[in-house]
């Protein structure tokens, strides 16, 4: 398995406020999900809470020790298991957070698609730290959001 963290951070890490997204940038939104189109995504219980529905074209593991009762969603109680049934998979798996999560995978990660904002906002999740020298970095994309004028990259770290 291939796994990778997705996620939009500002300048101090931040990720989200009161278990909400803190930036609704329409490129970054098309980025997530071109990305993670057609890929499994993995998620704890609080992020999979926040969606608004079951995502497109996507397969849905949640790590939580409690149980959601819907059949299209794999339930993890820990990331052994988790682990333990993707060991020998050859797809690139998404974590797609939130913060505990990230922080939980981010030793087993193959690469880090970050969008990284130009901003610095209240938060209350940050995106943990990570030795980048340990990553390549690429700059995939600089951009401007139309609406509200914040400067962003999509970024890709790749594990050395």
């Amino acid at each position: 398995m291939k796994l990778s963290i997705i996620a939009a951070v500002g300048q101090n890490n931040e990720l989200g406020l009161n278990n909400n997204l803190i930036w609704h940038l329409k490129g970054d939104m098309k980025f997530f999900k071109e990305t993670t189109m057609y890929h499994t995504i993995i998620m704890g219980r609080k992020t999979f809470e926040s969606l608004p529905k079951l995502l497109p074209q996507r397969k849905h593991l949640v790590l939580s020790k409690h149980n959601i009762d819907i059949p299209q969603v794999k339930v993890y109680q820990n990331i052994r298991d988790f682990f333990q049934d993707y060991q020998n998979s050859k797809e690139e798996i998404f974590n797609i957070g939130g913060a505990s999560i990230y922080k939980q995978l981010i030793d087993y990660t193959d690469n880090i698609y970050l969008t990284e904002i130009e901003s610095r906002v209240k938060a209350d999740a940050y995106f943990p730290k990570f030795d980048k020298s340990k990553f390549e970095r690429q700059i995939l994309k600089s951009a401007t959001d139309d609406q509200t004028g914040l400067k962003y990259k999509h970024v890709l770290y790749k594990r050395r």
